[in-house]
This record gives C-alpha cells, sequence and structure tokens, in this order.
C-alpha cells in the first residue's frame, strides 16, 4: 500500500487470533507526533544493538523508556550501554496504547515500558517469545512507523506454523490473553524509503513489565 491510499484508508480492526487485534492505519493521524516522540527517547537512550540470550549482538538496534521499576526489572548488568536510567514515556505514547488495549479487549492495561526496535534492510528478528514481563496476562501493544514488514505469529511451540502479516506504517497489532504466548517474529526488511522515517522501521512495543 502507497502512502496516499494509506492517508485515505479508514483504520480497520481484525481479530487474527482469540486475543490478537490488527488495526490497520490506526496510528496515522498521529504518526508524525509519535516520530518525534522517538527522537526525544534516542537522544536521551540512544539506539544499540540488542544482544541474544548468550551475549551476541543482533542485527536490531534498540532502545527503551520507562519508568524506573520497569528499568530495574529489566536492567542487564551484562550491557555497559544502559546502565543509566531510562528517560520517562512520553505522555502521547502511552495514552495511545492504552486507546489501543482497550479497544482489543484489555481496558487495564497500564504500560510502564516501551521497547524500540529499529530495523533496516537485511535486519530482521527471530521467533520468539515476550516472557521477561511480571504479569504475562498482559497483553503486548506493537506500534509499526516507517518501511513495511512481514510479522511472523506463531503457536506456543518455536516449531508451530506461522501466520505472515504485512504490517505497514501505522498500523497497530495487539496481541494478550489466549495469545499473549504466541511465537513471533520479524522477516529480513526489505530495501525501501519512507517519508518520515528514510531507510528504517521503528517499532514500539508496549508493556507492564514491573
Amino acid at each position: 500500500m502507497n502512502l496516499f491510499s494509506q492517508l485515505a484508508a479508514e483504520p480497520t480492526h481484525e481479530e487474527i487470533f482469540p486475543g490478537t487485534v490488527l488495526m490497520r492505519g490506526l496510528a496515522l493521524p498521529q504518526d508524525a507526533e509519535f516520530f518525534a516522540s522517538v527522537g526525544v527517547i534516542l537522544s536521551a537512550a540512544p539506539l544499540h544493538p540488542a544482544t541474544t540470550p548468550s551475549g551476541l549482538p543482533m542485527s536490531v538496534m534498540v532502545s527503551d523508556c520507562g519508568t524506573p521499576e520497569a528499568f530495574r526489572r529489566r536492567w542487564d548488568p551484562q550491557n555497559p550501554s544502559v546502565r543509566k536510567l531510562w528517560p520517562a514515556m512520553p505522555r502521547v505514547l502511552s495514552d495511545f496504547a492504552i486507546r489501543c488495549a482497550v479497544r482489543s479487549g484489555f481496558p487495564h492495561f497500564r504500560p510502564d515500558t516501551c521497547h524500540i526496535n529499529r530495523y533496516q534492510a537485511g535486519t530482521k528478528l527471530g521467533i520468539h517469545q515476550d516472557r521477561h514481563e511480571f504479569d504475562l496476562h498482559q497483553p503486548i501493544v506493537s506500534i509499526s512507523l516507517g518501511l513495511e514488514c512481514i510479522f511472523l505469529l506463531g503457536g506456543f511451540q518455536r516449531t508451530d506454523k506461522t501466520k505472515h502479516i504485512l504490517l505497514e506504517h501505522g498500523d497497530v497489532i495487539v496481541w494478550g490473553g489466549p495469545s499473549r504466548m504466541r511465537f513471533h517474529g520479524v522477516q529480513p526488511l526489505k530495501p525501501d524509503h519512507h517519508p518520515l522515517t528514510g531507510p528504517y522501521r521503528y517499532n514500539l512495543t508496549f508493556r507492564k513489565v514491573a
């Protein structure tokens, strides 16, 4: 979908699995405001390479913002680039994440962390589960900005078949409840250029960590 057809499209609401809701274009009206907030976060907490559980660097670049309690739960003493407290989450982001969760059937979600992934051509994210949060009943709210990607959403075993979902600029996907522990990942990004983000895709995932 090109930029102009996206701007003309109304947001959609699609239940992919019980507990997984895709809302296409929901973030478009505030995309510039959200991207400006990302810039503020990254000026205080610069991007750094993500690492595997064994400490090996990954191709995706990451940063975070959120509460001191969430920072202490997620803090990795082996990673010297994140030893300083995260910046606070911008209100415009947390309010939007709450609205997305409410629209998806999770009215009590109050995020304390926004995790930022930056992808460029060739960057991927292997199949994994998000299991570091204290309450695994709380949903994940994911906003896509910039280049499109193929999001892989599987079952509850790593080897389960995955559903391939195209995520474009402004799309929001939420998974929680019976879908919370589904394996998921991102296929290698194709090279392209977006008017707002240039050669990158930014993924903002909101969580209740502490």
